[in-house]
């Protein structure tokens, strides 16, 4: 598995490498290797990542697991590969030399661009048309660019900025310009150029690609001055897209899966009913809704995705999210709230309440609102690290109740039991917390890092290891099962006064 950002302004701890087998129906994880993916910070607000660093570490890692798991090359019957979803960047078709670094998602140096579009006439006879056309025709397609607006987070609006500013990719748009995920550089590398495509998953992820079509969008391309030719082939995400050249790894190792993290997740949770619910609570906060074969239209701070493609199966996800979760409580630790992150649960339940202190998450630019600022409030002359420990745990399961309504509320589908990964999924608290205010029950699987056993699930049934998906939820173990113990109104206080802190915290 590939590229999992972590926390800005610091190096992102990536895992790039795991190798495990199935035996008597239990998936046994041989070993994990971790390198850490330096972020690079050339100017402010920009975020990137060298393309040769990543690819040397990635080999790198995958060479030291499988040599570790005691496996020679040749064994190995296929590749997965899951990778953070909107980092991006563009190279020279003939030469394959890449014009700039990796743009991470975090990068915010398409905020003036976004700005201008946001407040464009353009833009607002956009919203007009398309309501008109939603208004007579029913078509959800037309929904989501009736309230279009762009937000830095997007791939198509940093893409856009790329053209604008980086001569080399103004010089060889002409059929001379690459654009890829960081599956597609992966893939284009492990086989020497001679395999240019994406799947699905990681497509649909981009913003740029349409999941009523399947196809790149074309309108959206012309609106941003953005060629229609840099674009890769889009493929399953259960599919052999070739081997990675035997001189890289001694063998020539058939590729047969690329995924989205969160789609991957998805996957590896077994989530393949719709009204199945993944929850990933990492670096941000992801819910995933499998909606079938139904795609909902982007509203209320939900968007949809494909989940995945295999052979004539489309499944759709829609998708809320929340970010500065792992963030805020690595921040945490790092100021020395806390030594390690197992106490956190037990600092958390020392106390009755956060005695009115109030933690709001603001660490990255918000979708919503870009000026959102991280605070506390509610500070005492009596307040503890323990009150701002729990301030900040308790403000991720608010959090995870207010994307969970708007779920509920949009999304027209019988919600099934809930399923939650990720490291913070490991904090007893929080997941207690959030059972609580959904009055649902939460099931934590024993592998922790859904998004690596998804790939592996995705590229074992394109190789024939495994037939069907019934019999990878005969492999499903669950390590925990939170239940309703609380009722909602014994928090209504402290979550009332929450919403207020982050009323507060707005456009500052």
């Amino acid at each position: 598995r590939a590229g999992r950002g972590r926390l800005p302004q610091r190096p992102q701890t990536t895992c790039l490498g795991n190798a495990g087998f199935c035996e008597l129906g239990i998936i046994t994880i041989l070993c994990v290797f971790c390198e850490q993916v330096e972020s690079l910070y050339p100017h402010p607000g920009w975020v990137e990542l060298d393309p040769e660093v990543l690819w040397s570490q990635f080999v790198g890692v995958i060479k030291e697991a499988v040599q570790a798991a005691g496996l020679h090359m040749r064994q190995i019957a296929g590749l997965g590969i899951s990778t953070q979803r909107a980092t991006f960047i563009t190279w020279h078709k003939r030469t394959g030399k890449p014009f700039h670094n990796f743009i991470s998602w975090q990068d915010l140096r398409s905020a003036e661009l976004v700005n201008s579009w946001n407040k464009s006439l353009l833009l607002k006879v956009i919203h007009v048309i398309f309501t008109v056309l939603h208004f007579l025709t029913g078509n959800d397609r037309y929904l989501a660019p009736s309230f279009l607006t762009f937000s830095t987070q997007q791939t198509s609006m940093k893409l856009s900025w790329v053209f604008k500013n980086i001569h080399e990719v103004k010089a060889a748009k002409k059929n001379n310009c690459c654009f890829g995920t960081v599956d597609t550089w992966l893939l284009y590398r492990l086989t020497k150029g001679s395999v240019y495509a994406t799947d699905y998953s990681n497509a649909s992820a981009t913003g740029i690609f349409e999941p009523f079509t399947k196809c790149w969008n074309p309108t959206l391309c012309n609106l941003l001055s953005i060629p229609m030719s840099i674009y890769p082939s889009v493929k399953d995400t259960s599919f052999n897209f070739g081997s990675a050249d035997s001189e890289i790894f001694g063998a020539p190792i058939p590729i047969m899966a690329m995924v989205a993290d969160q789609q991957s997740a998805m996957f590896g949770e077994c989530c393949f009913h719709p009204g199945d619910v993944k929850l990933t609570m990492g670096t941000g906060g992801f819910w995933n809704v499998n909606t079938g074969g139904h795609l909902f239209a982007s509203q209320s701070g939900l968007y949809p995705l494909i989940g995945w493609k295999i052979g004539e199966e489309v499944v759709y996800l829609t998708e809320g999210c929340m970010s500065d979760i792992g963030t805020a409580i690595k921040w945490a630790q790092d100021i020395n709230l806390f030594t390690n992150v197992d106490e956190t649960a037990k600092m958390a339940r020392s106390i009755v309440d956060s005695q009115g202190v109030c933690f709001v998450p603001g660490f990255k630019v918000s979708v919503n609102d870009p000026d959102l600022c991280a605070s506390f409030m509610g500070l005492k002359p009596s307040t503890t690290r323990n009150h701002l420990v729990r301030a900040i745990l308790e403000s991720i399961a608010f959090r995870n109740k207010q994307l969970y309504d708007i779920i509920v509320k949009k999304v027209r589908i019988p919600l099934q039991t809930i399923r939650a990964d990720g490291g913070v999924s490991n904090n007893s608290f929080v997941m207690q917390m959030t059972s609580d205010l959904i009055n649902k029950k939460i099931e934590k699987p024993a592998n922790a890092d859904m998004s690596s056993l998804g790939a592996a699930f995705l590229a074992g049934l394109a190789s024939g290891f495994w037939t069907d998906k019934e019999q990878l939820k005969k492999l499903r173990r669950i390590e925990a099962v939170f239940e309703p113990k609380k009722d909602l109104e014994e928090y209504r206080p402290a979550m009332d006064t929450w919403l207020q802190a982050t009323k507060h915290s707005l456009h500052w």
